[in-house]
């Protein structure tokens, strides 16, 4: 009897050690877990954190050696001065209508593009994709001297040239950017036809059979039936076509399209035009200027992305990129 009752307490003194490990070995795991997380969110949002602290300093805040994030006087003057710089209202509408007009155009032809690749067979099919692939990896600066080449001296099939005896400069203007966009050669363009194309293989082709059945054609069947369906990628694709859109600098300069025009290119010679509006010499006193030119400039994506986040986050999952 005693011994029964001896390997008894030894069992649950054993089954209560397994659990106490098991408890410990979860909290260093969440430790670690913390650790890291907090970590790598230090590493991205410390530049912002600063830079929004920054853009608050007033000129004593900045040559103060104790103040180090909080600033001891603390202004709004940078973001008023900033604000007026720039023109931001009249500069954001017309960022916007640009960036949305180029969005819709590039959802519209990528998701097109996606969908042939999908669903239909034709000849070089494989070979076609895989140049799609192809400006994926390719960098993009390999391509400025023909992209400013062609749009510099622009003609369709020489029948400019035959008529008047030279081409048109659509340079200093974004109509490079919708001709490019309207192609399916524009920013990102051949990563978004992927999306499309991993989104429509995933689709159960009874969908399309039924629509067929019924006497749908193809274009009524992509865009009243698998153009919904695809929704998720098109929220993805949008958001990514708008941000990076609005972020561009590359295609901007390339192209010489107006400061007046995009945000993006207004914020690059703001701290230029305030030192010289305001005679400052110190590039130190006007980048904060720009600290608060960058916070203005990242509110509406902000906005943007917390009204959207969830069906975001959903459309990436679904849409092929991961996983």
């Amino acid at each position: 009897m005693k011994t029964a009752i001896a390997k008894g307490i030894h069992t649950i003194d054993a089954v209560q050690a397994k659990k106490f490990g098991r408890t410990v070995q979860a909290i260093v795991l969440g430790l670690i877990k913390l650790a890291i997380l907090v970590g790598i969110s230090y590493i991205i949002l410390g530049p912002l954190i600063s830079m929004l602290s920054s853009s608050f300093f007033t000129e004593d805040d900045l040559y103060n050696p104790v103040v180090v994030l909080f600033p001891a006087e603390g202004t709004l003057g940078n973001y008023i001065q900033t604000y007026t710089t720039m023109q931001y209202p009249r500069t954001l509408l017309t960022t916007v209508l640009y960036v949305a007009s180029l969005t819709v155009i590039q959802v519209i032809v990528c998701s097109m593009a996606g969908y042939g690749f999908a669903r239909f067979e034709f000849p070089l099919k494989k070979v076609l994709f895989g140049c799609v692939v192809l400006t994926i990896v390719l960098p993009t600066d390999t391509l400025m001297l023909p992209w400013y080449t062609e749009f510099r001296n622009f003609d369709i099939f020489g029948i400019l040239h035959l008529i008047t005896g030279s081409g048109v400069n659509l340079l200093t203007s974004p109509i490079p950017m919708y001709i490019m966009t309207l192609f399916a050669c524009g920013l990102r363009s051949g990563l978004f036809i992927y999306i499309f194309n991993q989104f429509f293989r995933g689709l159960p082709k009874e969908i399309e059979e039924a629509a067929f059945v019924d006497g749908a054609g193809a274009f009524y069947t992509y865009f009243r039936i698998m153009l919904i369906n695809a929704m998720p990628s098109v929220l993805t694709v949008s958001i990514f076509s708008m941000v990076w859109q609005y972020n561009d600098t590359f295609y901007a300069r390339l192209f010489g399209i107006s400061n007046r025009i995009l945000m993006s290119m207004r914020i690059s010679t703001v701290q230029e035009n305030i030192a010289n509006a305001l005679e400052i010499q110190d590039s130190s006193v006007t980048q904060l200027y720009l600290y608060a030119g960058i916070i203005m400039m990242l509110v509406p994506v902000i906005v943007i992305y917390c009204l959207l986040q969830k069906r975001f986050v959903e459309g990436v999952e679904r849409s092929g990129i991961v996983g």
